[in-house]
């Protein structure tokens, strides 16, 4: 049993940072590609950022480009979700997810559609004060 949970939200003035924790447990990390999805009240949850098995690769939403980092180490079964610059209408509920993958997969895989992930955390809150 796959079991993902997320960690790190909180209150923060805009234009703060924080760091988001996602441990992977019941699997090694590095058979999934892992993505961080957010969902603020009364909209759709939105991709945020994915990354590759091998941090080979990492893709952004356009909204976040440049303030997010996320990052891996399979050794930890850990992944992180850095955020810089925050801003009120980031304000969301982040959630990590794991993906056992569509088909053939090389390390540079990714993907950023909620149907793609297998495994989801129950959420963290991120609030951003203005």
């Amino acid at each position: 049993q796959v079991h993902v949970a997320e960690s790190g939200g909180g209150l923060v003035q805009a234009g703060g940072s924080l760091r988001l924790s996602c441990i992977v447990s019941g699997s090694y990390l590095t058979v999934h590609v892992m993505g961080w999805f957010r969902q603020a009240p009364g909209k759709e949850r939105e991709f945020v950022a994915t990354i590759s098995r091998t941090a080979q690769n990492t893709y952004y939403a356009d909204s976040m480009q440049g303030r997010v980092t996320i990052s891996r180490d399979n050794a930890k079964n850990t992944v992180w979700l850095q955020m810089n610059n925050l801003r009120p209408e980031d304000t969301a509920v982040y959630y990590c997810a794991a993906s056992q993958g569509r088909g053939v997969m090389s390390g540079s895989t990714i993907y950023m559609q909620r149907d793609e992930y297998d495994y989801w955390g129950q959420g963290t809150q991120v609030t951003v004060a203005s």
